[in-house]
């Protein structure tokens, strides 16, 4: 055996023992790499902190006096859009939280306030309603009940079924100061990477350089171009359309004098970020907050939000976002359900734009290899049939591209002039033998 063939079976040898060591020590190792998760989540979410807040700081900086030469302004212009895009971001989340918390606190309340007395009104009607059975109206005609405290004993019985809640709460709080410094070092390590986000382009490019060959370098860019402009994309679609529904439904319920206009439309909004299914997650909550103040209008409120999800989902969403990740309505509601049912909302968020960039990759991978095989044959893909004038139909009427009577013919001609050369040489050696 030479060296090649002891350098392979080394190589399987080696793969070989990495798997049994991994189905070995498969819990310490998951233990080992929850460990490592749980230790770097601070520079992990500093990470996630730095990709959403570069959106806006993108556009920012194009506004922070583009034309201007001052070494003042130049040196300002990265930390002032910073601190811009950081307080914008923060300012949009505590202005839902303002927004939409004080009002459904207050609809519980109501609720809390209204389910007593609709609870007497009911056991009124069916003393009444009962006349049939004189008994059974006789015994609940003479029955008190104190509703007040049956609401109240349903609410603690509630709270006491919710004990696992209230404990990671608990846990929670008591764990503040731990979140706090995580956060914290998480936005810290956002501003680093923000500051010198050039510098780890330039430093990530020379190590694929000196450690990985020109093709596989330039196939690594090109896939993290992809991911980076599918996810920039989703998010700044996302976004724009959440806007839009949240401001249609604020608008359309304060025409049909719907309470709870503004709130509910800064929900659907807010929830209108989780793709397909968020709008109707932020219509169940408003229709509940509707409900408490007048049933009837909650049902105007649910048909008149279903006509907009119609033009949410068939106008605005595909304009909006699936031009941006070029992902049709099937694979979206595939990757929402996936991941949903994986990781959750998280799940329902990462998920788009994750099945976007394997489906633009893969779909790129196909062209190539398609346009590939057109060229080696001589004759163009569809792409390029179509460029010709033609359609793809009819690539083998395209130039350069011969059809299948083109083909014959070519072939009876060759067969001809061999023929023809054939007798010519043979007539040739005749001549040349005679006397």
């Amino acid at each position: 055996m030479g060296k090649k063939d002891y350098r392979t079976y080394l190589v399987i040898g080696m793969i070989a023992a990495a798997v049994c060591l991994f189905v070995i020590k498969f819990d310490f190792l998951v233990s080992l790499a929850s460990l490592a998760m749980e230790a770097a989540f601070p520079l992990l979410l500093g990470c996630v902190v730095a990709y959403a807040v570069n959106i806006p700081l993108k556009r920012l900086e194009r506004l922070y006096f583009p034309n201007a030469r001052s070494r003042l302004i130049q040196k300002t212009r990265r930390p002032v859009c910073i601190v811009l895009s950081f307080v914008f971001l923060t300012g949009v989340v505590f202005l839902i939280i303002n927004i939409v918390v004080p009002e459904l606190l207050s609809s519980i309340q109501l609720i809390m306030v209204e389910i007593p007395p609709l609870l007497e009104d009911i056991w009124s009607w069916s003393v009444v309603q009962l006349d049939e059975l004189p008994e059974l109206q006789g015994y609940l005609a003479n029955v008190n009940v104190n509703w007040q405290e049956v609401a109240k004993k349903t609410f603690d019985f509630l709270v006491a079924g919710a004990g696992g809640l209230f404990t990671s709460v608990i846990t929670v709080i008591s764990s503040v100061f731990s979140a706090v410094v995580n956060i914290l070092v998480a936005f810290i390590f956002a501003i680093y990477l923000l500051n010198a986000k050039e510098n780890l382009k330039r430093q990530a490019g020379w190590i694929l350089q000196a450690f990985v060959k020109t093709a596989a370098k330039e196939r690594i860019c090109y896939v993290v171009r992809v991911f980076h402009e599918t996810f920039t994309n989703f998010i700044v679609g996302q976004c724009m359309e959440a806007v839009i529904i949240g401001t249609l439904c604020a608008v359309l319920m304060t025409v049909l004098r719907l309470p709870y206009a503004v709130m509910t439309g800064t929900v659907v909004g807010a929830t209108a970020l989780i793709p397909v299914v968020g709008a109707y997650i932020g219509a169940a909550v408003g229709a509940f907050m509707v409900f408490t103040v007048d049933p009837i209008q909650a049902l105007i409120f649910i048909a008149a939000l279903v006509v907009l999800q119609q033009v949410e989902g068939n106008l605005i969403y595909p304009k909006v976002v699936g031009s941006a990740i070029s992902l049709p309505g099937l694979w979206v509601l595939a990757a929402v359900t996936i991941g949903g049912g994986v990781m959750g909302i998280l799940g329902m968020l990462l998920g788009v734009p994750l099945a976007a960039s394997a489906y633009r990759l893969l779909r790129d991978e196909v062209s190539a290899r398609i346009d590939g095989d057109a060229d080696r044959c001589g004759c163009p893909s569809d792409g390029n049939a179509d460029r010709c004038g033609r359609s793809s139909g009819g690539n083998a009427d395209c130039r350069g591209c011969p059809s299948d009577e083109d083909a014959e013919s070519a072939l009876s001609r060759q067969t001809k002039e061999k023929t023809e050369a054939s007798s010519g040489a043979e007539s040739s050696e005749q001549e040349k033998g005679t006397p």
